[in-house]
C-alpha cells in the first residue's frame, strides 16, 4: 500500500513540474481520441461546360472527447506519383503538383472552408463548381484536404501547437464534350513453373484516353483434374482506378499447396479491351527436384551397369 502511494505521489510531482499537474494525464488522452474523417472518400460526377455544379463533403469528429474539434478545409491537386515499383506509376498520391488534368482547383469556391465539429457529430462543408464555358472536355482531378486546426495548448508553457492530421476527399470529374476513351493491355502474364507458392498473376494497362476508368481483373485457379476453385474472384472482381495518359501495374496471388498441378486463368478488362491467358501451373519445390534427378540417376547407372553386365556375359559365352 506504501508504495502504491509513493507511485502516484512521484507521478503527481512530475506532471506538475512538466505538465500543468494531473492534468497533463487527461490532456494527452483527449488528444489520442480526437480523430477526424471525411465522406464520401471519393466521387465521380460529370459536369457540363459553362455549369454551375453545387456539391457537398462531410467531416465527423469520431471522437470519445469532451473538446470539439476545428477543422480547415482546402481544394488541392490528384495525381500519382512514381511508386516503388518500377513497372508502376500508381504510387502516393500526390495532392501538390498540377497539371491539365487539375484545372477544376480554380473552378471550386469552399464556401465554409472554416469551421468546429463536436465530439461524436457530423458537418456539411459545401463547395461549389463554376466550369468555364470554353473547357476542354476530358478528366478533371481535385481533393478536399480536411486538416485538424484544433490548437493543442500545454499548460504549463501556454504553447500552441498544431496537429497534423489531414484526411482526403478525391473528386474524379469528366467534363462532357469530345471524350476518349482509348486503352491497351500492354501485359498479362503468369508463370507456368514455381518452386513454391504463391501464384501471382501480373498485369499492366494503359489509358490512353482523356478520361478516367477502371480496369477490372479476375483470376481463377483450380487443380488440374478439379473443378472445384482453389483461388477465385470471378464474383466479386478486383478493379483499380486508372487516371488518363498513365499505367498501371496490377498483381493478384493465389496461395497453393507447396507441390501439385493446376489451372490458372486471368482476365483483364481496360474500356472495351479483354485479355485472357491461361495456363497449366507447376509447383516442384527444389527438394523434389533434386530427388527426382537422383533417381534418374540412379536408374541410368543402374541401366548403363545391367548392359555392361549383359555384355560381359556375352563375351563369356562366346569364348567357351
Amino acid at each position: 500500500m506504501k508504495k502504491r502511494k509513493l507511485i502516484l505521489i512521484v507521478l503527481a510531482l512530475f506532471c506538475g513540474l512538466f505538465g500543468g499537474g494531473l492534468k497533463c494525464l487527461n490532456a494527452s488522452a483527449e488528444e489520442v481520441k480526437v480523430s477526424l474523417t471525411v465522406s464520401p472518400q471519393h466521387e465521380s460526377i460529370v459536369l457540363n461546360p459553362g455549369e454551375t455544379f453545387h456539391g457537398t463533403i462531410k467531416v465527423s469528429n469520431a471522437s470519445t472527447s469532451t473538446r470539439s474539434t476545428d477543422y480547415e478545409v482546402s481544394v488541392g491537386s490528384f495525381s500519382r506519383t512514381k511508386g516503388s515499383n518500377s513497372l508502376d506509376d500508381y504510387g502516393d498520391i500526390n495532392y501538390i503538383d498540377r497539371s491539365t488534368y487539375n484545372m477544376i482547383m480554380d473552378w471550386i469556391t469552399i464556401e465554409e472552408p472554416n469551421g468546429s465539429v463536436e465530439p461524436n457529430e457530423t458537418v456539411v462543408v459545401p463547395y461549389t463548381i463554376e466550369v468555364p464555358k470554353d473547357v476542354p472536355a476530358g478528366g478533371q482531378y481535385a481533393s478536399f484536404i480536411v486538416k485538424d486546426a484544433t490548437k493543442l495548448v500545454s499548460e504549463g508553457e501556454g504553447v500552441a501547437v498544431d496537429n497534423v492530421l489531414q484526411v482526403l476527399s478525391i473528386l474524379y470529374a469528366e467534363v462532357t464534350g469530345d471524350t476518349r476513351q482509348e486503352g491497351e493491355i500492354t501485359t498479362n502474364s503468369m508463370p507456368s513453373f514455381l518452386l513454391n507458392g504463391p501464384l501471382t498473376a501480373e498485369s499492366m494497362v494503359r489509358n490512353s484516353g482523356n478520361v478516367h476508368t477502371r480496369a477490372e481483373y479476375t483470376f481463377q485457379v483450380w487443380p488440374l483434374f478439379s473443378d472445384e476453385e482453389v483461388c477465385t474472384n470471378e464474383e466479386d472482381p478486383e478493379t483499380s482506378m486508372i487516371l488518363p495518359d498513365t499505367e498501371r501495374y496490377h498483381a493478384q496471388t493465389c496461395e497453393l499447396p507447396s507441390v501439385g498441378i493446376f489451372k490458372a486463368k486471368q482476365v483483364v478488362k481496360i474500356f472495351d479491351k479483354v485479355s485472357i491467358v491461361e495456363r497449366t501451373v507447376i509447383i516442384c519445390p527444389l527438394w523434389l527436384l533434386f530427388l527426382m534427378l537422383f533417381v534418374i540417376i540412379a536408374i541410368v547407372i543402374w541401366v548403363v551397369m545391367r548392359v555392361r553386365g549383359n555384355k560381359k556375359r556375352g563375351r563369356n559365352s562366346s569364348d567357351d
